[in-house]
């Protein structure tokens, strides 16, 4: 099967946003995920609330508010744009935020729950053997927290591959700027005798969807084996 160089394009936009959309989500996700787990302060209710709006709101409405809020002329990306010539809107930088606001609630909720689990004594075991805060996290706490940390990666990272709603309301369907995958298979239906790049489309799509899903349950069982010594 052979993708036209637009269809290659799409595919490497694609790729590019959800990697850089992922990565900007993950120190923000842990120190979030941090927080709810291990803190109680007002309000954490509605933080936690507001993290997960975009799994329950329709990706078009996230879309609707990023470009109000950094668009052009938005609340914020009328100040970017003007004192920085920063601009969001109809770029694949915007698409890279779209894609890390809603893969963002799965990465919090897997580290969450990775933090819950954790067993506090063997931080404190490192303390007492003289390691300070910052050693005896990156030598305990982010080991243990590892899988789920490249679980929800992982699961953002395949969402953000996937979305379509709020990617076009914020920068559009723009060929080789702002086109996705999605947003390729979009155009592909809408074009007649376009079944068969849809198809293309379709089976690269899935075709990701599965290695991505695999890597997870694979990475995960790696990982859990070599932190506890037994099989999963």
């Amino acid at each position: 099967m052979n993708l036209t160089p637009a269809e290659l394009e799409a595919l490497r936009l694609s790729l590019l946003v959800a990697t850089v959309g992922t990565a900007a989500s993950l120190l923000p996700a842990l120190g979030i995920a941090w927080a709810l787990a291990r803190y109680r302060f007002p309000g954490k209710i509605l933080l936690d609330g507001l993290i997960h709006l975009p799994l329950v709101l329709p990706p078009v409405v996230i879309g609707y508010i990023l470009l109000v809020g950094l668009g052009r002329r938005g609340v914020i990306g009328a100040w970017l744009y003007e004192s920085f010539g920063i601009t969001f809107a109809f770029t694949w930088k915007g698409a890279a935020i779209v894609a890390a606001v809603m893969g963002f609630p799965l990465l919090v909720r897997a580290l969450r729950l990775s933090i819950e689990t954790l067993d506090d004594g063997l931080v404190g075991a490192a303390r007492t053997l003289g390691a300070g805060p910052l050693r005896a996290f990156m030598t305990v706490t982010l080991p243990l927290i590892t899988p789920g940390l490249l679980t929800g990666a992982i699961l953002a990272f395949a969402r953000a591959l996937g979305e379509f709603g709020a990617t076009i309301a914020f920068v559009g369907n723009i060929p080789g700027q702002t086109q996705t995958l999605p947003l390729a298979l979009y155009s592909a239906l809408q074009l007649p005798g376009g079944e068969e790049a849809a198809w293309r489309i379709v089976f690269i799509s899935t075709l990701f969807a599965v290695l991505l899903l695999a890597l997870s349950e694979i990475s995960n069982r790696l990982l859990t084996r070599r932190l506890t010594g037994t099989r999963p």
